[in-house]
């Protein structure tokens, strides 16, 4: 089964992209009667959404003419740095340009909703909220940014919970979405090509709590200062019921982390809940955050400090989010290939000590700084893609640096570097600070990648 968009049953809809999202778009409308024409530039994408069903017809064609409404897959540009030429033409022509959200927003019924964005963070937010639920026996849907597409989900009744991770290119197409408990973790600078710089990026973040009614809740980090003037006009605006949430200091009447210990402060009388720096599949700050987020959000559901302080121990990680692959000989094996920007990479680099790093691919930043706080647990760089050279230049007289231009060549070297200086706990860590788009698919399948040459690797193998 999938999400029931009777509403738009024998209206005339484009869809325009047909990867995971745009095919599950397709298939949706399709069901509910809609005439579809849909669309990508991408041949092998046609002929996979014609073999499933799926009318194609190109943007010039009288089916796409007749259409009132383009549903839009995220990752096709819209406005920067310049429309799609098949975008620009449908707004011309006066069609409504939307996503895949805004049609779930529409016909989720009476389940709730529980949505979630930022920078960093957000899948692992979005997973745990969802074992959360699961653990405590409620019905949960997840998805969106993550594994499924919205519109692939199986409908929920009123007592169930749709949770949903959210980018900012799917929050720019939503127009009237509204979520029952809506969460933004952080915002440092990311995908500034596509928003037309920070203000426009941060403006997309924001949108995540437009058309939220005063019984909603919002669960807002404050540990960055985009973050914390959005929460400060929020609470100017005095609508919703507005948790707070702090990965290194006190968040009144909010979840906060000091030490690694998660305070739950929302009824005013802060008390300990939770040791984080106990779960293994938690490691570091960034991931405190990501629970205080999560704990927050599942408590604005209703649910009872205890069930969820039990759910969250028995948390068993995402794929590709600092996933300790193995520990071979000694060495540790860590996949961190979700860590696309050089935020999410310094995260990781924060939470182990004697690292032979893995970094680059294709840069969303000219440059890769390093603190020196960070630079002390780096014992070499291994630096991979188009973004070799520069990152190279920027980092030269802070850490040893090899360009290695490939995954294997760099993992091969970093091995090797990490047996010959036997230090203590050492790690190999794929951190790249960079998208995957010039040598991989996707993250994923730079991740898949890494652990495949994990998995082959000889010798004695320890619990990861």
């Amino acid at each position: 089964m999938v999400i029931d968009l009777v509403f738009m049953r024998e209206k005339d809809v484009a869809v325009l992209g047909l990867g995971r999202t745009g095919l599950a778009t397709a298939r949706a409308l399709a069901a509910a009667g809609a005439n579809v024409a849909a669309w990508d530039d991408r041949l092998a994408a046609r002929r996979a959404a014609k073999g499933a069903g799926i009318d194609i017809a190109a943007p010039n064609t009288a089916a796409w003419k007749r259409s009132a409404t383009l549903v839009l897959s995220p990752g096709i540009p819209h406005t920067y740095p310049r429309p799609h030429p098949a975008v620009a033409a449908a707004r011309d022509q006066g069609m409504a340009v939307i996503g895949d959200v805004e049609l779930f927003a529409r016909a989720k019924g009476n389940a709730s909703c529980i949505a979630v964005t930022g920078t960093n963070g957000k899948s692992t937010t979005t997973a745990l909220i969802g074992h959360i639920f699961a653990q405590a026996g409620r019905s949960v849907s997840l998805g969106g940014n993550l594994g499924r597409a919205v519109l692939d989900f199986d409908p929920l009744g009123p007592d169930g919970t749709y949770v949903v991770e959210l980018s900012s290119y799917q929050l720019e197409l939503t127009k009237t979405a509204s979520f029952d408990i809506a969460a933004l973790i952080n915002i440092s600078a990311d995908h500034l090509d596509r928003h037309g710089g920070m203000s426009g990026y941060v403006a997309a973040k924001r949108r995540i709590f437009d058309n939220q009614t005063p019984r909603m809740a919002v669960v807002i980090g404050i540990d960055d200062a985009p973050c914390r003037r959005i929460h400060l006009g929020l609470v100017r605006g005095g609508h919703q019921h507005i948790i707070p949430i702090s990965a290194c200091g006190v968040a009144a009447g909010g979840v906060y982390v000091i030490k690694g210990i998660l305070y739950d402060d929302i009824g005013g009388k802060a008390r300990p809940v939770l040791d984080v720096a106990e779960i293994s599949t938690l490691p570091g700050d960034h991931n405190w955050q990501n629970t205080a987020a999560a704990y927050a959000g599942a408590r604005a559901a209703g649910l009872r400090p205890s069930v969820i302080a039990r759910a969250i121990r028995s948390y068993p990680g995402l794929p590709h989010r600092q996933e300790r692959v193995a520990v071979i000989d000694g060495i540790g094996y860590v996949n961190d290939s979700k860590a696309t920007n050089a935020d999410s990479a310094r995260r990781a680099l924060a939470c182990y000590g004697n690292i032979y790093w893995i970094a680059g691919g294709r840069a969303k930043e000219a440059e890769l700084h390093l603190p020196r706080r960070l630079s002390r647990n780096v014992r070499h760089v291994f630096l991979i893609g188009e973004a070799a050279e520069p990152f190279s230049r920027s980092l030269n007289g802070r850490v040893a640096i090899s360009v290695c231009g490939t995954l294997k060549s760099a993992f091969a070297e970093a091995q090797r570097l990490a047996s010959a200086e036997a230090r203590p706990e050492p790690v190999v860590l794929l951190s790249p600070a960079c998208a995957s788009y010039d040598q991989f698919r996707d993250f994923e399948h730079r991740g898949e990648t890494f652990r495949a040459f994990v998995t082959a690797l000889p010798g004695r193998r320890e619990a990861a």
